[in-house]
């Protein structure tokens, strides 16, 4: 059938990968550092990585094309959200006490964390973990931890933090954060991202989520240089 459907100019392709990100259906993917539409029958013409795509690689065109297949995407979508069958023990909620800090007996020098809370990886925390209620909010991409030296003191003390690599982790981030934005009582999110361009679709899903939840948070961006500077 003739429908309206994507088309990547991979000369103007950056290999940013926000596209992907920004396709919830999975059409797009990434061949040899760039994008590049993977199933005709994913791609639902909507464009929702157009206005993403930060060197305007991406138009419509109309073509022959295999028609839109939702009930595929809804299965693969699902084959990808099943749960581990180990049951990985990295999944377990808990919520982490600091009553006294570690030590290293070797040098007698306090090491104390500020983390309160686990899992911290986006692609496991549960929606509605307790821990979530009148949270503030720490999204941070997980490189900024080690190129900033004082983190756990100026960015996850009194936060939950949740951390994740938009050029790593498959899937679209802003999804779930609009469900843990939307069912908990978060009362500010604090966004850190590292200065690499591909590092902003962290902020894009962040702020995306925040739009999507209907509700009025206070919110900031911080952007960490690979050299651990502060740069906003």
């Amino acid at each position: 059938m003739i429908r309206k459907i994507i088309k990547i100019d991979k000369e103007k392709c950056n290999g940013c990968e926000l596209c992907v990100k920004a396709c919830h259906e999975g059409a797009i993917g990434m061949v040899n550092g760039k994008a590049k539409l993977l199933r005709d029958d994913y791609c639902d013409g909507l464009g929702n990585c157009l206005p993403v795509c930060p060197t305007g690689a991406i138009t419509f065109e109309e073509r022959e094309a295999l028609e839109y297949n939702e009930a595929e995407v809804i299965k693969n979508k699902q084959a990808k959200a099943a749960p581990m069958p180990c049951g990985c023990p990295g999944t377990n909620i808990k919520e982490l006490r600091r009553d006294k800090p570690s030590v290293d007996n070797r040098q007698d020098i306090n090491y104390e964390s500020e983390l309160t809370q686990w899992p911290v990886q986006l692609k496991l925390v549960p929606v509605n973990a307790p821990y979530f209620n009148n949270a503030n909010l720490l999204i941070a991409a997980d490189c900024s931890a080690f190129a900033y030296g004082n983190f756990h003191k100026d960015f996850i003390k009194k936060h939950i933090t949740l951390i994740g690599c938009p050029k790593l982790d498959a899937g679209d981030y802003s999804e779930k954060l609009t469900e843990i934005i939307k069912n908990n009582n978060i009362k500010s999110v604090k966004i850190v991202r590292m200065e690499v361009p591909c590092c902003g679709g962290l902020s894009n899903a962040a702020i995306t989520a925040l739009k999507n939840s209907g509700k009025m948070i206070p919110w900031q961006v911080i952007t960490i240089s690979t050299d651990g500077k502060i740069l906003d």
